[in-house]
């Protein structure tokens, strides 16, 4: 959930009604919000970065800390929250929002031609014009936050989409997007003197605290996205940094703002929510003017949207989810406390869902503002309309049962990492990562955690190689999950409940392993059966001793393996005594 930090005085004039800390906390939460503490510039450098220095010259101005809804994207500034809660209060009705043509006579829109060659990188792009803008200090520091907490929240840290804002009078359009090898690039980034290509920057800001985030986007791609005005000024390399020549100042009255993506409904939304937010400090509030974007396909496209669509909603239907009793026309007025509406039938009501609502997608999203408008601590509380008694999954159940008498057996519990590298489950047991059915992180953080477990046996071999100063015998247990990739499921993927013993001693101590088996089924019921329960079948695994492994077989059908693990799946792991091991799956005694 998303911070943002306001500025206490600067709000309650924004509002025209000043509150105690307690009364703004109340009406946040009736908003929808919750106020996460009351604090200081000075208090937020300090806690935030540790600089004691830097916090010496930090105003002493009360700053209000404010957790915002991940989807309300309209709310991560001051300007939309100065807008939502006056509407909220009744003070003023929902903006609005109209693109408008360029001012003059014979004005032509701005244009942004995207190239063929941004297919390799970054395909889609789409601009607006913010006419005759004032900032002031207050405001362009929240334009610049605003940025960037689209940045980090909508935008994934730019991989999706990624904004630039540029001085419209110093640039000569039309702009074009195209995509260029790094060394064909040559531009001076924002505050600085000298020029760099695409590989100097790079290299440049390798070590920069923020930017250096950014640089694997793009850095490995044969080409570099670029956008250029009509002169051949570079306005920015998206998704890194823009150009110095057109950086925004507080003397600015013209911003032309573009958002290169790989996803382009992100993009209109990105678009949408900043225009919309400081439409409101332009000479004619409100307006946008518009762009005209082409595509490489040659397409010409007029953004930003900024769409008014209508949805209907029941009202019965609302109360009944909500648990309420409200008239259509009481219904409307605490819906008008948030989003345009308006009664169109005894039953019904017509819901206008502006620009700066992308939150909203489904009927029941148009309830949970019916909810806020009238207050969830007033809604009644209701008991079930029917009666359920409460009961632990079976599955859980008999997995706390297991643990408890296989630690009586004389095993120690582990519970250890459900990802790991790849590695782990493929090399160091003798397979090829390609025969195994792991489910892979996109975007792994360490080699450590690389795929999810298809087996518990790694985790349990790094506890013992951790452990190994420990007096013989090592006897260790897990009753965990692993993930299976399964085409045939919803997510493309299963969990599966397994149990996997380890006897490490100076011996194989197979017996110890076979009895422990022999003892879960025991108190299973399964009996030692071919037909009806189970037994052991020889097999060849290469993580195991040649001879020395099992398959465990229920009603004929393999869960498990049981035997002795090989020498180079052990020396693989840091071991140098023999291990024997059991893993099974227990979902089939269920």
């Amino acid at each position: 959930m998303p911070t943002v930090g306001v500025k206490r005085d600067l709000l309650f004039k924004a509002l025209g009604k000043t509150y105690t800390d307690d009364e703004f906390q109340k009406f946040c939460f009736e908003f929808g919000l919750e106020l996460d503490e009351v604090t200081t510039e000075k208090q937020m450098i300090t806690k935030e970065q540790g600089l004691v220095e830097a916090a010496k010259d930090a105003s002493e101005e009360i700053i209000y800390r404010i957790d915002i809804p991940a989807n309300r994207y309209d709310l991560l500034c001051l300007e939309g929250l100065v807008m939502g809660l006056q509407v909220f209060m009744g003070k003023i009705k929902f903006p609005r929002f109209t693109k408008v043509g360029p001012v003059g006579k014979g004005a032509a829109p701005q244009k942004l031609i995207v190239t063929k060659a941004t297919a390799q990188i970054r395909p889609f792009a789409v601009a607006a014009v913010l006419r005759d803008i004032t900032f002031t200090k207050d405001s362009y520091d929240s334009f610049i936050d605003l940025q960037d907490k689209l940045h980090q929240n909508i935008c994934r840290k730019r991989t999706l989409v990624a904004i630039g804002t540029h001085d419209l009078d110093k640039l000569q359009g039309p702009f074009t997007f195209d995509a260029k090898p790094p060394k064909d690039i040559r531009f001076v980034p924002l505050n600085q003197e000298k020029a760099m290509t695409g590989e100097e920057l790079m290299e440049f800001y390798s070590t920069h605290a923020q930017l250096k985030t950014y640089l694997p986007i793009i850095r490995d791609s044969p080409v570099y996205p670029v956008i250029y005005d009509a002169n051949g000024v570079v306005l920015s390399l998206p998704p890194i940094i823009n150009g110095d020549h057109s950086k925004i100042t507080l003397q600015t009255k013209n911003v032309f703002i573009e958002c290169t993506a790989t996803d382009l409904t992100k993009a209109r939304i990105v678009l949408d929510t900043l225009v919309c937010m400081f439409s409101t400090h332009c000479a004619k509030q409100f307006t946008v003017e518009y762009c005209e974007v082409v595509s490489a396909s040659g397409e010409t496209k007029q953004y930003p949207d900024l769409a008014f669509r209508k949805e209907t909603i029941s009202v019965a239907e609302t109360n009944a989810y909500i648990g309420l009793n409200e008239s259509a026309e009481k219904m409307a007025y605490l819906l008008n406390r948030l989003l345009p509406t308006k009664q169109t039938a005894p039953d019904t009501l017509e819901v206008e869902v502006p620009p700066t609502r992308h939150d909203i997608l489904h009927a029941c999203d148009i309830y949970e503002d019916v909810a806020i408008g009238y207050g969830y601590n007033r809604i009644p509380k209701t008991l079930p309309a029917k009666m359920h008694i409460a009961k632990q999954y079976p599955l859980n159940k008999l997995t706390e049962q297991l643990r408890e008498q296989i630690a009586q057996a004389g095993f120690t519990e582990g519970l250890t990492f459900t990802l790991c590298s790849r590695d782990d489950i493929a090399t160091k047991m003798n397979a090829q990562i390609d025969q195994i059915p792991a489910v892979h992180i996109a975007n792994p953080k360490t080699l450590e955690f690389q795929v999810v477990r298809t087996t518990l046996i790694p985790g349990l071999l790094k506890t013992l190689a951790a452990n190994r100063k420990m007096p013989l015998p090592l006897k260790l247990f897990e009753v965990s999950d692993v993930v299976l990739a399964d085409s045939k499921s919803e997510v493309g993927a299963k969990n599966e409940r397994r149990v996997c013993a380890i006897n490490c001693n100076k011996t194989a101590g197979f017996e110890v392993v076979h009895g422990l088996l022999d003892r879960v089924m025991q108190l299973l019921e399964v009996p030692w059966d071919r037909q009806t329960g189970y037994y052991l079948q020889a097999c060849d695994d290469p993580a195991y001793f040649p001879g020395r492994c099992a398959s465990v077989l229920y009603k004929g059908a393999a869960i498990g393996r049981i035997g002795v693990l090989h020498p180079t799946v052990l020396q693989a792991f840091e071991l140098t005594t023999p291990c024997s091991v059991v893993e099974f799956n227990m979902e089939y005694f269920v």
